[in-house]
């Protein structure tokens, strides 16, 4: 017998886009529903906040029509879609020099490079919804990006972009990178590099991804079945055979039939349970993903002409470009492999990583969030190190007892990405629903 003054069916830890469709999925089928969020704003790593003149995606920002299980909420929602204004010039190094032209160009500069590294992405992942059905995929994952690119001896001018336009898909040291995070990607797009590109980095919610957040959020709580409370994180959750009680907030329990859990790869060892976790779980929490990079934004002043730059993976900022345009200024976004060697908020320190390719940009100001040292993320999206996916895809999808693990770092295709937590919350609400019907 139990004493726990508070019941619910299920509690759901996060309340990231994970933790939302996973608690109108279950409200939906008559369940009553409890999401508890250490944060004081819906959305985990997807945040859209207004700063310099603008609404900016400060975490997770693409998706696309190849990405399934977001574009149906896309569509289900009446969502808008939008994208950057289109680039009329891009700058590129070849060593030092700095090279101009269009994105046409240093597209075909990176195309035979691209082509070579994935031409056998769908013999190694036949099919991305069962990413582990090839027996030989360990082989693979035991190579970094960064081996895979030097075995194709490309010339310094191929490698430096290669390399680069890696890093602003990747967000992390290509050297810590498996090579099977660039197969999943491709193999999502069914072996098209430049898909691949495109589903990854340019089409984004007019109304920024408050608006899907807001959406599932309002439809789970008009069920009557679910309740978000925010500034509430879990401190602790004891599980037996008959459900979970949860501590939470400022000395609150709850009791529930079940628990799913919505962190990403990077927090399972923050996470107080008794029993512990399987050592499964535990292992790739320890070693943490590959992905730590930075996102800038950067309003500069205007008018310019919408512009793409790549650097290298050595550089502070390896990818830059336009997203949005005004009269008199404009708003770039940026991504580095590591977040340590630039503060995002240090407008000095962004100028000078400008600087590598063009020294006519004046910043005016500049914001983003390091999600490597927020305690609720530890992370960016989800890249894994070599051995971490074939090792414990199917560990860290698993249930523990009465404890279910829905986040965008577990999907099969998308992983990492939008559609990725709503594939992982859509499957784990099922499993739940099931096992307690």
């Amino acid at each position: 017998m139990h004493n726990d003054r508070q019941q619910a069916d299920v509690v759901v830890v996060g309340a990231g886009v994970a933790g939302l469709i996973t608690a109108r999925e279950l409200a939906r089928a008559g369940l009553k529903t409890l999401v508890l969020e250490a944060r004081d704003r819906l959305g985990g790593r997807t945040w859209t906040d207004h700063r310099l003149g603008r609404d900016l995606e400060i975490g997770g920002t693409w998706l696309h029509w190849t990405q399934p299980h977001v574009w149906a909420e896309v569509n289900r929602y009446g969502l808008e879609v939008t994208r950057g204004p289109r680039s009329e010039e891009t700058f590129w190094l070849a060593g030092e020099e700095v090279r101009r032209g269009t994105l046409d160009d240093f597209m075909n500069l990176i195309d035979p490079g691209m082509t070579r590294l994935l031409a056998d992405t769908m013999q190694w992942i036949p099919r991305p919804d069962d990413p582990l059905r090839n027996p030989d995929l360990p082989r693979a994952d035991a190579w970094t990006v960064q081996q895979k690119l030097d075995e194709l001896q490309l010339t310094e001018d191929e490698k430096n972009a290669n390399e680069a336009a890696w890093v602003g898909h990747f967000n992390a040291p290509l050297t810590q990178c498996s090579y099977v995070s660039a197969l999943r990607w491709t193999a999502a797009t069914a072996g098209s590099w430049h898909l691949m590109h495109e589903s990854s980095a340019i089409f984004r919610l007019a109304g920024g991804t408050r608006s899907l957040v807001n959406a599932i959020a309002t439809d789970a709580q008009e069920t009557g079945r679910a309740t978000i409370r925010l500034s509430s994180p879990v401190h602790h959750i004891s599980h037996d055979a008959d459900g979970a009680s949860v501590a939470y907030g400022d000395g609150q329990t709850v009791r529930a039939r079940r628990v799913v859990v919505t962190l990403g790869q990077n927090l399972l060892d923050s996470l107080d349970v008794t029993p512990n976790l399987p050592e499964d779980k535990l292992v790739p929490a320890q070693q943490k993903t590959a992905s730590q990079g930075a996102k800038a934004w950067i309003r500069v002043r205007g008018p310019i002409k919408p512009f793409f730059a790549y650097s290298s993976q050595h550089h502070p900022l390896s990818v830059v470009r336009t997203e949005f345009l005004g009269e008199d200024d404009a708003v770039l976004v940026a991504f580095g492999a590591d977040a340590t060697r630039i503060d995002v908020n240090d407008r000095e320190a962004v100028a000078s990583a400008l600087k590598v390719w063009r020294d006519d940009l004046e910043v005016l100001e500049v914001g983003g969030h390091d999600w490597m040292t927020d305690p609720h993320a530890r992370e960016t999206w989800l890249i894994q190190r070599p051995g971490q996916f074939t090792g414990h895809h199917r560990a860290l999808q698993a249930p523990a007892g009465v404890l279910h693990f829905a986040s965008g770092d577990y999907a099969n295709i998308w992983a990492g990405f939008i559609d990725g937590a709503v594939e992982s919350a859509t499957r784990v609400a099922r499993q739940v629903r099931e096992s307690l019907t």
